[in-house]
């Protein structure tokens, strides 16, 4: 039967439900039958696609002359192997497939060839398919079983995966607990998924089958209205599992993109979807009323604004009738190429198609002909000289053409955009833009474009996700001009500036007072080190972005970061030598950075531009000759590249995408779309980044505060981005809470922070025992620490951080050591991430020192082998923290078991009992004493079953298979046992022959070895205790286990494996010198563990009396 619990009765019960009032059939099979005619309609746990339910679908769906061998074409050609392929690649070709359909082809009765496509889904009557919702499914890989929550079937293909997790549990380990495994362990079932869904019921978040954790996104509302379920998973499902909108999205709303790192797979946001769909209503409504304009579509930077383009036009070309063509129109280059980049590597744009004019001539070709996109800049929309024109032609008088048009305001109401509408007088306009129109542009663009269709503003990007929040931080030099002296006629200069960089010569004519004021030497040197300092001790090291000026400032302000950095290199090299050896590593990371990172100017070119510069003393030549000769934008939006800095002044303001980019220092004047575009670069999602960082050196404050109140549609003195300043006092909020949290666990933190050596060990390792005392109070004080790590990383190197930085560093020891006690004994990705932001938090602006003492080390237990615990010796030690190494035995003790079930499906049984075990501990339903006791006894009873096989004189191989033909039927004589034995020795030396390189990818052999089984098994086995039925069960059985043990390159779960246990003898150490425990780096003590003689060196600087005791005696593991 189904398992019961919160899980079931809170989430997964009620979205069954759910799904059934939203029409999909519902089954739970969890002691499903296999078979045609078994509960879900496939033939083996391997298969994913159920087979016999996409026949019948697809010979209702298609023609009935289509010849059944045809249908049987279709569907092998769906299900076959792609395990060799990359994952997004096999993803997409089965996609194609799905939404495209098959091309068969076969001889009719009259001899005649016959063409036709086949259709696995019917995407235009949704109801019509076969709908099914599926919970508790077991799904099987090459070595293991796993069973899922929820997965939603059309016509026997896994559409979605949902993975549920009880209230009040942590979302995130849906995801790194299930999904992460299951696309390791079950990777087949991830091959036709078209998204995944996770939800513990309060929170639900949707992702694309390969996304990783920081792309899945929050489902807002059901629809335009904006309407919302009653828990967050209500709305989700409704928002993306009713039948009409699920088959949408995948019809409409899933894209492939090409990428440096390779093909990636987005699937469309609410926000982008109910936008679209807007649109496309929109454009319907339009046509039917003549009307011309088809609307604003306003998604803020950093949405996903080309996507949406992609998959409107995308959605116009495959559901209304016309021959369209989608005129796409920026103003400017780097926006031009990104965009057509985009669609081309989506692959909307054939690699052939000459699409991107090239020129005013290119353009006129492309209009007269009959393509589906033209790319172009608005500028090439002008009068023919050579031809003598006056005023712009007719190009193309066809109505079915549709300009779209990039940065709408910036645009359209000069003289090129009046060319534009004479050149295409019948077409219509549609105008996306990333910021909102301001006042005295909404009335021109609404007489150009019509209303807005779509809104999806600043504040409502970061509520959902899809942007990471942006902090800002004044750093005015005290030679600063204030902000309120400079004209409304320099901001209007700097503004044509960025469209025409030859008017930035106009600058030091027309407003030579404040251009000295800005450019000041002494001015630009107090910058320089600021900035140095401050990019290297940020509390994310992401990528970084100096906005300058004009040219001459971003080349001037290269050349003094040069100075600063050699100069502030010197000096912590100076610092790191002089400090104790123990003390120098996180001091070392910030040099190693210093060392690695590259920098460069990216500025466009101009006439006149190396005269302009020589005359100010400045030489632009080698920046001019690294522009041409290297690809710096790929170098910059790649995370790897050390290239992490660049100085600009309007290059890369629009139309370039660096997620990494998680710092922007401003010292241009801007106002309204530029500033917001321009701040915009730092808000992209990226992993470990918990937000953007605006570096205000100019005095933009009053001009983002006016344009936030618009760009943001924020209430009344609110602004969507946060004063950095004001984080400090977050911090200590959240500092507070939790140490009134930990207060009424019975945990003093701040007697815990200032204890030193040993006395702060046993004070940490007592917090952990009362921390640990029920799941609750765990997960209660992993989340609030977790919140105040990620507050103090942002206020990083800001100098208020420096007053937490002792309490932080106490929390994340606390922290660190729980989540050490409680995983699996395996890598985790999370622990990683806490390490790092470990190194991180040792900035150089407020220093957190790390509270550890040297014996913990920062891997303190490597994988124990079971067979050598000394459990009597175990209940000693662990008399002062039973809970937290009771915990850690219980996790050691589950993957034992999971192996020995690897080896041998039988024992999955065991695997179920101590999960069993540790979830009723958690619960609270047993204490600990009955807890160890249970542990030790499922302990001894996995070890005397790993030694039957010695006692039945078997093999493993040969117990695994003699266990799955005699458990739990039938029942046997002592001589049938016998025959048993010797037909399954008799069936592994017959599958030693089989099981050869691939195997499992070669159809034939598979089912040789599937006949193999059969044949041998019906020869051997006693004919009376084996009905047909009971036969036909173990031949399955069997044959899943072959295809789960047994590997393509000739593992298998019998491979040797390596044990790991604690030597049986322990350094011992001696003090002799004072070190300050607080301050020992997690490397040294890692260190200190594999090395005996640094050991030995740092035992002599400890104090005599305070000895450290070795692990002697008593110790657990033997």
């Amino acid at each position: 039967m189904t398992p019961i619990g919160p899980e079931y009765s809170y989430v997964e019960k009620p979205s069954m439900e759910l799904l059934g009032q939203l029409g999909w059939a519902q089954i739970d099979a969890f002691q499903e039958t296999l078979g045609p005619q078994g509960t879900l309609g496939r033939d083996s746990q391997h298969d994913v696609v159920l087979t016999h339910r996409l026949r019948f679908a697809m010979r209702k769906l298609n023609d009935a002359q289509v010849p059944d061998t045809s249908i049987n074409e279709a569907i092998e050609v769906l299900t076959k192997d792609r395990s060799v392929m990359n994952q997004v690649r096999a993803n997409r070709e089965v996609y194609d497939l799905l939404r495209d359909g098959y091309r068969a082809e076969w001889t009719d009765d009259h001899g005649e060839k016959r063409t036709e496509t086949l259709r696995y889904l019917d995407l235009k009557n949704p109801s019509d398919n076969d709908l099914l919702a599926v919970q508790q499914m077991w799904v099987k890989g090459h070595l293991h079983s796993r069973r899922l929550d929820a997965a939603l079937f059309v016509n026997g293909v896994p559409l979605v995966l949902m993975e549920f997790k009880e209230p009040g549990v942590a979302l995130k380990s849906a995801y790194d607990d299930n999904v992460t495994d299951y696309r390791d362990t079950i990777p087949q079932l991830f091959i036709p998924n078209c998204f995944v869904l996770l939800s513990n019921g309060s929170e639900a978040k949707v992702g694309a089958t390969y996304s990783p954790w920081e792309f899945f996104g929050d489902w807002k509302v059901i629809d335009a209205a904006g309407t919302r379920g009653a828990v967050a998973l209500e709305t989700a499902l409704r928002g993306t599992c009713d039948p009409a909108i699920l088959l949408d999205l995948f019809e409409n709303f899933v894209a492939y993109l090409e990428r440096p790192g390779g093909l990636i797979k987005n699937v469309a946001r609410s926000h982008q979807y109910l936008g679209v769909n807007a649109a496309i209503e929109n454009l319907r409504r339009a046509r039917a009323e003549q009307d011309k304009r088809l609307g604003v579509f306003w998604h803020t930077q950093g949405s996903g604004k080309s996507l949406s383009m992609l998959w409107f036009t995308q959605k116009v070309l495959r559901q209304i009738a016309g021959k369209w063509t989608f005129v796409m129109v920026t103003d400017r280059t780097e926006l031009d190429t990104q965009l057509h980049g985009e669609f081309a590597d989506a692959g909307a744009v054939p690699p052939e198609a000459r699409v991107h004019a090239a020129s005013i001539a290119h353009l006129r070709e492309l209009l007269a002909a009959d393509h589906r996109y033209v790319f172009t800049l608005i500028q090439k929309f002008q009068p023919s000289k050579a031809a003598g024109e006056r005023e712009m032609p007719v190009l193309s008088e066809r109505s079915d053409i549709i300009v779209i048009t990039d940065e709408a305001h910036r645009s359209q109401y000069d003289t090129l955009a009046l060319n534009m509408r004479r050149a295409l007088p019948n077409a219509s306009m549609m105008g996306f833009t990333g910021t909102p129109l301001i006042a005295g542009e909404e009335q021109a663009t609404r007489e150009q474009f019509g209303e807005y269709v779509s809104i999806y503003n600043f504040r409502d990007a970061i509520e959902d996700g899809a942007t990471v929040p942006l902090y800002y931080e004044n750093r005015i030099p005290e030679l600063q001009l204030v902000n309120e002296n400079f004209s409304d006629e320099l901001d209007s200069l700097l503004e044509a500036a960025e469209l025409d960089e030859d008017a930035e010569g106009a600058l030091a004519r027309e407003f030579s007072t404040q251009y000295t004021l800005l450019t000041r030497p002494e001015r630009l040197k107090t910058i320089a080190s600021d900035l140095v300092r401050h990019f290297v001790g940020r509390g994310f090291a992401g990528k970084a972005m100096y906005v300058g000026l004009d040219k001459a400032a971003a080349v001037r302000m290269f050349a003094l970061v040069q100075e600063a950095w050699a100069e502030h290199l010197a000096e912590l090299r100076a610092e790191h030598d002089a400090l104790p050896e123990l003390e120098r590593p996180w001091l070392a990371s910030r040099i190693e950075l210093m060392e690695a990172t590259d920098m460069a100017v990216v500025v466009s070119q101009s006439q006149n531009e190396l005269k302009t510069l020589d005359d100010q003393g400045l030489d632009i030549r080698p920046h001019r000759e690294r522009m041409n000769r290297e690809d710096l934008a790929e170098k910059f939006k790649d995370a790897a590249d050390p290239l992490r800095l660049v100085f600009v002044c309007a290059m890369w303001m629009t139309g370039f995408d660096a997620p990494s980019v998680s710092t922007v220092y401003l010292d241009r004047p801007m106002k309204n779309h530029t500033l917001m575009q321009t701040i915009a670069r730092a808000n992209r999602v990226f992993p470990e980044k918990d937000n953007g960082l605006i570096v205000d050196y100019v005095g933009v404050f009053r001009n983002l505060e006016k344009a936030l109140a618009i760009y943001g549609a924020a209430s009344a003195g609110e602004s969507p981005i946060e004063i950095i300043d004001a984080l400090a006092g977050e911090l200590d909020a959240a500092v507070a809470e939790l140490t009134s949290f930990c207060a009424n666990a019975g945990v003093d933190l701040l007697a815990m922070r200032d204890a030193e050596g040993f006395d702060h060990i046993a004070k940490r390792d007592a917090a952990v025992e009362a921390l640990l005392v029920d799941e609750e109070t765990r997960n209660d004080f992993t989340g609030k620490a977790r919140q105040v790590r990620k507050v103090f990383k942002a206020l990083l190197p800001n100098p208020k951080a420096g007053a937490q930085q002792r309490t932080v560093a106490a929390i994340r020891v606390l922290h660190e050591r729980i989540v050490e006690v409680t995983r699996p004994p395996e890598a985790d990705i999370s622990a990683v991430s806490d390490a790092v932001d470990a190194l991180l938090d040792r900035s150089v602006g407020a220093e957190e020192y790390v509270i550890r003492a040297a014996a913990e080390g920062t891997n303190p237990d490597p994988l124990i082998d079971l067979s050598l615990i000394d459990f009597d010796g175990l209940a000693a030690k662990f008399a002062g923290r039973r809970r937290a190494e009771t915990d850690r035995l219980a996790q050691v003790l589950r993957q034992q078991a999971i192996g020995a079930a690897l080896r041998n499906p039988t024992r999955y049984e065991l695997v179920e009992r101590i999960e069993q075990l540790i979830e009723d501990y958690n619960a609270g339903s047993v204490n600990i004493d009955e807890y160890l006791r249970r542990l030790i006894e499922l302990s001894q009873t996995l070890t005397t079953e790993e030694e039957r096989a010695v006692r039945e004189g078997m093999t493993e191989e040969e117990l695994a298979i003699f266990d799955l033909l005699t458990q739990p039927d039938p029942v046997l004589t002592a001589a049938e046992r016998e025959t048993v034995k010797a037909s399954a020795k008799q069936l592994l030396e017959h599958l030693n022959e089989k099981l050869v390189q691939d195997w499992r990818r070669k159809v034939a052999t598979t089912n040789d070895v599937n006949s193999t089984i059969r044949r041998v098994l019906d020869q051997s086995l006693p004919e009376v205790p084996y009905t047909v039925d009971i036969f036909h069960t173990k031949v399955q059985l069997v044959f899943d286990h072959v295809l789960t043990a047994y590997g393509d390159n000739g593992e298998s779960a019998y491979s040797p494996r390596i044990d790991f246990s604690y030597p049986g003898e322990h350094v011992q150490i001696e003090h002799g010198g004072p070190i300050d425990v607080n301050k020992v780096a997690d490397d040294v003590v890692a260190r200190i563990h594999a090395d005996p003689a640094f050991a030995a060196q740092v035992a002599a600087q400890l104090q005599p009396e305070r000895p450290m005791p070795g692990r002697e005696g008593g110790h657990a593991y033997r």
